[in-house]
């Protein structure tokens, strides 16, 4: 198994908590900023800004409000909202409180959201006024007791006289303490996509964060001055980056609103930012929409993308717009803490061979990244096995969950590790490049294909970021055929399909290739591979009948 050496931010946090001086609260950065900075732009969002020391007084309300339990701490919070100011004080109360957040997309039909209410066992529950219109009988017999909502006097009659409103909190005094919380203490609960159909809550340690905070402001050198970005969704952990790589350097949230989330060129001027940190399907939509011109975005000093594959010509296309902005691809599942290996682009890049997609790079300091093998062996370099991870920044396991936490969370050697379900290598160098999930292997007429394998060449064959490929139609794991889609590309599907003729065997070659005007994307920012799936099966039942 790889190894990494202990760092000077390692060692001070090792450090502090053997001297048993931290308190790990996420909450606890804005507490330090919020006596120190307290008259400087903590978050703007929704029309609304916020000074450090006016968010203190909210999240404390917000704080004060919540259920405590036997130890004074607050329980599990549900936030069900999004680019708000009330999410963000609904997260940073919570916290306060000491106790773990729960984001819940807003885009999650009414069963699903029932069904998190129900497995998170909520104590309270903080919505916005997106999150309000979710909130129908059904949805509302599930919902905890208490609930705090922006203006109560709107709501219909249904919601019943349990409910509270931002307007009737009160915060006495300044800021206290957030409440102490140990290093394994669950600071959220992030609920993903699982196999079976059935979300899987990722339970996160607030110690996790607090290493990830440190590795980042190690990395980049974040101050009081950035203008740094909310471009995510709270359901999406980059959102948890963004907010508190923010606060603890004392810098300024501006939080991207919904209808510029896949635009976002005029916000990054507007607001003069100077971080940026998203999916890399924003350059793609960019240029789609042709605002990703030479020296648009001089402000941005750092750029980072994660979540899927950042092509090479998307890579150079963000550095021409953001010339004055050191730019890295970052690496790192849900159950690592938003990132935990990178890669700067450089010039030339390093780009994975045969894929012209930027490396993932090297681990962070206090994690441990290998390529192990179907019997969890550790593997060579330049063999192609599974990407595992080990280290500070794991998560504590899936709620409820203990089978699944057993067997994605192995000891191998004395170690924990996770199994991440992606393809990988490491080369000669170190440098470590990931090849898609294994999840995305199909069999087409026997033969094994990569689905983020076609993707590259039908993205560089087309000259657009926007194409990706889906398995169609499958049975029993074996597909008859590959289906493409392209967005934002000048030639014709036959001419497409003529060019990967010269790339791909005739078996990984798309039977059919469809130009869409606009990629279906989730809450993510990432491409919804399901939406197209959908698509095909509707289009297939209507020439069956």
């Amino acid at each position: 198994m790889a190894s990494t050496a202990t760092t000077p931010c390692e060692i001070r946090s090792l450090m502090s908590s053997r001297a048993g001086t931290v308190n790990y609260n996420l909450a606890q950065d804005f507490y330090r900023n919020a006596l120190v900075n307290s008259g400087r732009l903590a978050l703007s969002a929704g029309g609304r800004n916020l000074s450090y020391r006016e968010l203190a007084a909210l999240a404390q309300s917000v704080a004060a409000w919540l259920p405590r339990g036997a130890d004074g701490r607050g329980g599990r919070v549900g936030i069900l909202g999004s680019r708000s100011f009330e999410a963000c004080v609904g997260v940073l109360g919570t916290c306060w409180a000491g106790g773990t957040y729960v984001p819940i997309s807003l885009k999650l039909p009414e069963a699903r959201v029932r069904d998190v209410f129900e497995r998170a066992g909520l104590s309270a529950l903080i919505v916005d006024t997106g999150g309000t219109r979710l909130l129908s009988e059904q949805v509302l017999s599930a919902a905890p007791r208490r609930i705090l909502v922006p203006d109560k006097s709107r709501l219909p009659p249904h919601f019943g006289d349990t409910i509270a409103d931002f307007g009737s909190l009160t915060s006495d005094g300044g800021p206290t303490e957030p409440v102490p919380v140990r290093g394994d203490d669950i600071a959220y609960i992030e609920f993903t996509s699982g196999t079976t159909g059935v979300p899987k809550g990722v339970m996160i340690p607030a110690g996790a964060v607090h290493h990830y905070r440190m590795v980042m402001q190690e990395r980049y050198g974040f101050t009081a001055d950035d203008r740094i970005a909310e471009t995510a969704d709270l359901c999406f952990d980059v959102s948890v980056s963004n907010m508190f790589t923010t606060w603890a350097a004392g810098a300024s949230l501006h939080v991207v609103p919904t209808t510029q989330a896949m635009a976002p060129a005029k916000f990054i001027q507007e607001h003069a930012l100077t971080v940026w940190f998203s999916v890399p399907s924003i350059i793609a939509m960019l240029q789609q929409m042709r605002l990703l011109s030479a020296g648009a975005f001089p402000t941005l000093r750092y750029s980072m993308f994660i979540g899927e594959p950042l092509a090479t010509r998307s890579a150079l296309a963000w550095r021409a717009a953001a010339p004055n902005s050191s730019i890295d691809n970052l690496y790192g599942p849900t159950e690592a803490t938003v990132a935990c290996l990178g890669q700067r682009i450089e010039i030339p890049p390093l780009v994975t061979p045969e894929r012209d997609v930027i490396a993932i790079g090297r681990p962070f300091p206090g994690t441990e990244a290998a390529i192990v093998g179907p019997m969890q062996d550790s593997l060579p370099p330049g063999t192609v096995g599974e990407i595992a991870l080990a280290g500070v920044q794991l998560a504590a396991g899936y709620l409820d969950a203990p089978d699944l936490t057993a067997s994605r969370f192995p000891t191998i050697a004395g170690k924990r590790w996770y199994l991440t379900g992606d393809l990988g290598r490491q080369d000669a160098s170190g440098v470590f490049h990931h090849l898609g999930r294994i999840d995305n292997q199909v069999k087409v007429m026997g033969n094994r294909v990569e689905l983020e394998e076609i993707d590259s060449h039908l993205q560089a064959v087309s000259h657009s970021a926007l194409a990706v490929a889906v398995a169609w139609p499958v049975s029993h794991g074996t597909a008859s055929g590959i289906t493409a889609f392209v967005a934002d590309t000048e030639l014709e599907p036959a001419q497409i399909k003529d060019a990967l003729r010269h790339r791909l065997p005739s078996y990984a070659v798309p039977t059919a290739v469809y130009r869409i005007r606009a990629m279906p994307m989730t809450a993510s920012g990432k491409v919804d591979r399901k939406a197209l799936l959908a698509t095909l099966e509707r289009e297939h039942e209507l020439r069956s009948t």
